[in-house]
């Protein structure tokens, strides 16, 4: 099974085992100065966000993971290199929070989004278990319509067996479209990292 990610040239190497916190950001305003290079992982907020980027970075303890869903409120970035970021964005489809928390949360990831000159794509994850959900089809829509690539990984891969995991990526990558790559991807085997390293290195550099 191949997915349909397609290589390229690699201008430069990355070491993402270096990778270290950087700061974090409620605002555009309290955000690194915008200059380099950066990439986002997004997603519903149960998604394995964390765990991914603390898959891919071989430290379990940079991201913060949580059982409670929502509670990375924060835009939390990661240095890779001079000028080159990882950047950790809030989950939507968070619960349990006020209406007006919910909604500053939005218009704050909202000018992150469009404003952020550095931004070069983002990385989308969604639970390989379960069909895109509306707020996963409506992210894409929208991230398309302002112009970021997106690159979506189907975490959580090793609960699948591999006939499942075959038939489930085929049903995904039909339902995202030609426009979005795709791959599997399971923090816990490491299945997908080095497709992940591509396509972050194929950004950032």
């Amino acid at each position: 099974m191949t997915d349909n990610y397609i290589p390229i040239e690699e201008k430069m190497s990355l070491n993402f085992r270096s990778v270290q916190f950087l700061t974090s950001a409620t605002k555009l305003s309290e955000c690194p100065t915008d200059s380099g290079s950066e990439v986002v992982f997004c997603g519903r907020s149960n998604a394995g966000k964390s765990s991914a980027i603390n898959s891919l970075t071989g430290n379990r303890n940079l991201a913060k993971t949580s059982k409670t869903p929502g509670r990375t409120q924060m835009i939390n970035f990661f240095s890779v290199a001079s000028d080159k970021r990882l950047v950790d964005l809030p989950g939507y489809g968070y619960a349990k929070v006020s209406a007006s928390i919910s909604a500053s949360w939005r218009r704050n990831l909202e000018n992150y989004l469009c404003l952020r000159q550095s931004l070069r794509g983002v990385i989308l994850l969604m639970d390989i278990r379960h069909a895109p959900k509306d707020s996963d089809k409506t992210m894409i829509k929208w991230l398309d319509s302002i112009g970021l690539p997106v690159h979506v990984l189907l975490t959580k891969s090793d609960k699948l067996s591999k006939s499942s995991q075959a038939s489930e990526f085929k049903r995904i990558e039909k339902d995202l479209g030609s426009k979005i790559s795709s791959q599997l991807f399971s923090s816990q085997s490491q299945d997908g990292i080095e497709v992940l390293e591509k396509s972050l290195t194929r950004w950032l550099s």
